[in-house]
């Protein structure tokens, strides 16, 4: 099913490879468990599972050496067939230990560390020199014994994730010896012991997201401290289009100012669904800011909480008679969800209410009892890139909430949004927890503590679990959310900073590998209107996240935005989180010159595949005196098997070949599974594939969903296909989504007098009208408007054409050429009900592709079946696009 914004030829190029090998069923081995599974890449693996060993100073898995030289201090405890904890012990007791694990030296690496307090990105290297302070999770890549036969199975991966140990919060570090060190902290002087013997979970495994995803399932179990992502309520507003007003006015939000956007999004066809009101709607007080004076950059973070209530820009005083203020936030809110449509309003809150806390003595916080506290952080953050944010609350003291009424505060403020029909909430800063834990049991329990009490607020009042968690990119969060769904996956979204761009990319897809156990990562907001947009919008649609800008009123690109946005303000979201192909793991798509990123995921039906040239538009921070050159373009390859987990969209053994759809250059190609297509891309751009298993039906037909091509995630408008055989007919039955009109007529209607409207309407059909002969389409919907006229005894003369009033361009097929045998063949449908593709094996044949193009009401004229260009058709806002495994008959006119 195909529709686009754009005129774009299909091209089919056949690209036939081997076959796929399928060794044999699995069996218990004595000295381990043979697991026989089907990857990612639709193969199966074979993988021994022995427990880690470590024998004469060497860490090793099945006979695979992970590390060397491993001290006689540090302990190892199983914990399953694959898998064990690591940690060590001290002679002294202290709250902060540098253990040293072993050696790393020649083994590619990934590490996932924090380069500043909030945030973490990844960096590449090949021994533990290269190996950050902070890192929160490393894999490294081991080689074993050459196999020519299954290459595959060449390549393992040894996993470690330093963990929460007791009071203990673990984090990973390298050394100049290119040693392994892991550094156990509690945050509180006063919290100290002399050992941490469960510091490090370590595991390996043939596939790299299954060793993950497995890890996380060991973890969770044995902790209990946090829930997976697949387990958590998901909030609806992930699957509508939003609008976040921080980019748009910062601290600056106003009531107008928001509907001046809603407004401007609405009318342009993209209306949002979804509204984060950011920082600025709160009743604050900033003794660092004085009035008349010189902004000062950072004092921001010293303004404090006077109360939970909205301030005046949302709450008219008494003897305000402003026209222009509504009379409470409530009044605001209530008005925007009847005028716009919106489905969720979320606002914005710092986890100590604003950034430098609630004020000790304003009337509405001092039942929370707040002292002020001033932060001190750890060695390692120290280590990395200070922060403007962490440095101005060093500085001022952050108002802290005493721990004994948080929950009272949260579930307060939390249940007076509610009052104000406030859905959710975005909570910024959590990780200032970490540097207020002296005297208040040290970090792990004081943060689990206050996550403990935000998630019981949460459940008790949003009962869509409308929270998004930010600025918690610290392990001490990660393994205490048991609800939280959704948490910020990357530092900001910076549209005036043109470095940032393609890290921002990079780094969230990365950081999704481990957040993405627990989190839908979310990806920030980002401009339409911008240099860098469509980057930014391929890389949301294939993330699997929340989709929201942060436009200014009547700055949208809304070419950009319809291709993420149904009319309808619903999104085409992906199944998964989006994470980097297995080839980019240890590369580094930004710096090192020559490699693309690519991110996957997959849809009910199809994988999508998105890649981008991250190289020559920034640096990684730490490595900015790093050999750089700018403006590259690049060339790679791509293939259904890069991936993962593509079975799941063909359970059955499927061993067949894949439509692969290009929406850069509107190509259509079919592909093995382990085939490859070539992609050449310049810096900051980039292109999304649609990679759709072909299946045969009725041994005729080989038929492949595409989707709305219009759309970067295509393939998310597919929800079902299924064959229909019965003895009246067989066909294909396919379940669409989004919203469309049915342009259906049938011969009756030329036996009763057609009012104004209907003559009207048929004018603009026959203007739009293309008829692709051979397939009868008919569609079930519950719409009047598409009821079909089939139900009066007639057959409908075409009705393989949909109206989208807000596409002004159509899509075709080129056929410049016969297309072989066994193409694939693409209809679209865009309805949320089913429809049905009829065909008649009678009318298939070795000829050319034969279309009827309809310009007459009630036409149909057989000479004029013909090849057809893209040119043809440029009236056309959304047509089919069909390649069939053979070519139709022009006898068969009469089947139309």
């Amino acid at each position: 099913m195909v529709a686009c914004t754009s005129l774009r030829t299909l091209q089919f190029k056949p690209n036939n490879l081997s076959p796929l090998f399928f060794p044999p069923n699995g069996k218990i081995f004595p000295n381990g468990v043979l697991r026989v599974c089907r990857t990612g890449c639709g193969r199966f693996s074979m993988f021994i599972k022995t427990a880690p060993l470590v024998k004469n100073g060497v860490l090793s898995f099945h006979g695979t050496d992970a590390l060397v030289g491993v001290p006689d201090n540090v302990v190892m405890t199983p914990c399953s067939d694959s898998s064990a904890f690591l940690g060590a012990t001290s002679t002294e007791s202290s709250s902060r230990h540098v253990f040293k694990l072993g050696v790393i030296e020649d083994a590619r690496l990934l590490s996932l560390f924090r380069f500043k307090i909030w945030w973490m990105i990844p960096r590449v290297g090949n021994s533990g020199r290269d190996i950050p302070v902070e890192t929160q999770m490393l894999m490294l890549e081991a080689n074993k014994e050459p196999n020519s036969e299954k290459p595959d199975e060449n390549t393992a991966y040894v996993l470690f994730l330093p963990i929460l140990d007791g009071e203990f919060r673990s984090s990973l570090q390298g050394n100049s010896s290119n040693e392994l060190e892991v550094c156990v902290e509690t945050g509180d002087s006063t919290r100290i012991a002399s050992e941490s013997p469960k510091a490090v979970f370590v595991n390996y495994g043939n596939n790299p997201f299954e060793l993950i995803k497995e890890s996380m399932k060991i973890l969770q179990k044995y902790t209990g401290t946090f829930s997976l992502r697949e387990t958590k309520q998901m909030p609806g507003m992930l699957d509508w289009f939003g609008w976040c007003t921080w980019d748009a006015f910062y601290q600056d939000v106003n009531p107008q100012g928001i509907k001046d956007g809603l407004k401007s999004l609405s009318e342009g066809g993209t209306p949002a669904r979804f509204l984060i009101i950011d920082d600025g709607w709160q009743d604050t007080t900033n003794e660092f800011q004085k009035e008349g004076e010189p902004f000062v950059e950072g004092t921001q973070f010293g303004a404090r909480l006077m109360s939970i209530r909205e301030n005046k820009k949302f709450r008219k005083a008494a003897n305000d008679d402003s026209s222009n203020i509504p009379h409470s936030l409530k009044d605001f809110v209530s008005d925007i969800k009847r005028t716009f449509g919106l489905k969720y309003v979320y606002v914005w809150h710092a986890l100590m209410g604003y950034w430098g806390g609630l004020h000790p003595n304003a009337p509405g916080t001092k039942k929370y009892n707040p002292t002020l506290k001033f932060p001190l952080q750890s060695t390692g953050n120290l280590a990395h890139r200070r922060d403007i944010a962490m440095d101005r609350m060093e500085e001022y003291g952050v108002g802290t909430v005493d721990p004994d009424r948080i929950f009272e505060f949260y579930d307060d403020l939390h249940s007076y949004l509610v009052s104000q029909e406030v859905d959710g909430v975005k909570v910024d800063v959590q990780n200032i927890l970490e540097t207020v834990a002296t005297g208040s049991g040290g970090r792990v329990s004081l943060t689990r503590h206050f996550q403990q009490s935000l998630e019981k607020s949460i459940s008790n009042n949003f009962q869509d679990n409308g929270i998004i968690c930010c600025m918690a990119q610290n392990t001490d969060s990660v393994y205490s959310s048991k609800t939280n769904a959704i948490t910020r996956a990357s530092d900001d979204y910076y549209p005036k900073n043109p470095t940032t761009q393609t890290l921002h990319i990079a780094a969230v897809a990365y950081n999704s590998l481990f957040f993405g156990e627990v989190f839908v990562p979310d990806w920030d907001m980002f401009y339409s209107l911008h240099d860098a947009a469509e980057f930014h919008a391929v890389a949301r649609a294939v993330g699997g996240c929340g989709v929201y800008v942060s436009d200014k009123p009547g700055k949208h690109d809304f070419e950009i935005l319809k291709r993420l946005v149904l009319p309808d303000g619903s999104v085409m979201r992906a199944k998964y989180p989006g994470r980097p192909s297995r080839d980019c793991l240890f590369v580094d798509p930004v710096m090192d010159g020559k490699s693309l990123m690519k991110i996957w995921n997959l849809n009910k039906l199809s994988g999508v595949l998105a890649v981008f040239n991250c190289q020559g538009a920034g640096t990684w921070p730490g490595l900015e005196n790093s050999a750089q050159t700018n403006g590259l373009e690049l060339s790679g390859e791509i293939s259904p098997a890069d991936i993962e987990f593509l079975t799941e969209i063909s359970p059955e053994s499927f061993d067949g070949d894949f439509a692969v759809f290009s929406f850069k250059s509107g190509s259509l190609s079919r592909v093995s599974m382990h085939g490859k297509l070539n992609v050449t891309l310049k810096t900051l751009q980039c292109d999304v594939f649609t990679v759709s298993p072909i299946k045969s039906y009725h041994q005729e037909i080989q038929f492949a969903p595409l989707g709305l091509i219009n759309m970067y995630n295509s393939g998310g408008a597919t929800n079902s296909v299924e064959g229909i055989d019965d003895f009246s007919r067989n066909g294909i039955q396919i379940g669409g989504r989004g919203e469309g009109i049915r342009m259906e007529r049938d011969n009756n209607t030329e036996n009763r007098k057609r009012t104004r409207d209907e003559e009207e309407e048929d004018d603009e059909i026959n203007k739009q009208c293309l008829k692709g002969k051979r397939l009868e389409i008919t569609i079930n919907s519950s719409d009047e408007n598409s009821a079909s006229y089939s139900e009066n005894g007639a057959n409908p003369e075409f009705c393989d054409v949909f109206d989208f009033p807000w596409l002004k361009e159509g899509a075709v097929f080129e056929v410049d050429e016969f297309l072989e045998p066994n193409d694939v063949f693409a209809p679209c449908p865009y309805v949320d009900e089913a429809f049905v593709a009829n065909f008649d094996p009678d009318c298939v044949q070795d000829d050319s592709i034969a279309v009827d193009r309809c310009l007459q009401d009630s036409k149909i004229d057989g000479d004029r079946l013909s090849s057809f260009q893209v040119d043809d058709f440029e009236p056309l806002d959304c047509i089919w696009s069909s390649v069939f495994d053979q070519p139709v008959d022009n006898s068969c006119s009469n089947k139309a």
